[in-house]
């Protein structure tokens, strides 16, 4: 089953004294959406976004296995921008920026003062629930920001030739578009379309479980 709707702190889960939030879908998948991320960073160095950090579980667990990469944790969610800074003051990695309040909609969402160029941009279950506006603008922004080597993953629920991969992703489209018309479960093809408009190619589709998708993008050649 594709994973998160509910804003978190506002899903029943314990929030920590100093605003720590705890996403029931880090447990699940970080370990799988970290071997697929290994692959490219090892031996690399550079800089890091994470577009849409949720708790911040996601990006301490990837700082702490990559000393030679600085992590720019990201959202646009006050209670999320909060739980990031706890999460890695919790952890203290000196790896780790200070979160970024980013609104992928804007056209320089990636503020003047960090990296000239990016290593990877990586984004896990937003474009599913945003307006397709935020896909245009987190790819655009991509084609902008990366390295020539660079590499931007994207994780979540994605439909392939116009059609679910399994049942309960189709039940999940369906929710999520009743809940707001705007948002919904992508297709590959739609979102490798809008890659190419932007310079962007599908390097690899690797299946993750519960039945969501890696999307690898690189420069065109």
């Amino acid at each position: 089953m594709a994973e998160f709707v509910v804003q978190f702190g506002q899903d029943g889960r314990p929030v920590e004294a100093d605003g720590r939030l705890d996403a029931a879908a880090f447990h699940r998948n970080h370990q799988p959406i970290w071997a697929v991320l290994e692959k490219f960073l090892a031996g690399k160095s550079g800089d890091v976004l994470e577009a849409g950090s949720g708790t911040g579980q996601h990006v301490v667990h990837f700082a702490s296995h990559t000393p030679e990469v600085t992590w720019w944790p990201s959202d646009l969610n006050e209670a999320h921008l909060n739980s990031i800074a706890a999460w890695t003051a919790h952890a203290g990695l000196s790896n780790i920026r200070p979160p970024l309040r980013i609104d992928l909609t804007e056209a320089d969402w990636f503020p003047a003062d960090g990296p000239e160029k990016l290593l990877a941009v990586f984004c896990a279950n937003v474009i599913h629930i945003a307006p397709w506006r935020v896909a245009e603008g987190l790819l655009a922004g991509a084609s902008r920001y990366l390295r020539d080597d660079g590499r931007l993953f994207l994780y979540g629920p994605f439909k392939r030739d116009g059609k679910h991969t399994a049942i309960s992703n189709a039940v999940f489209d369906t929710s999520l578009r009743e809940r707001d018309p705007e948002w919904g479960v992508r297709d590959v093809g739609d979102v490798e379309k809008l890659a190419n408009s932007v310079g962007l190619a599908l390097r690899e589709i690797v299946p993750m479980p519960s039945n969501n998708l890696m999307l690898e993008f690189q420069r065109s050649a």
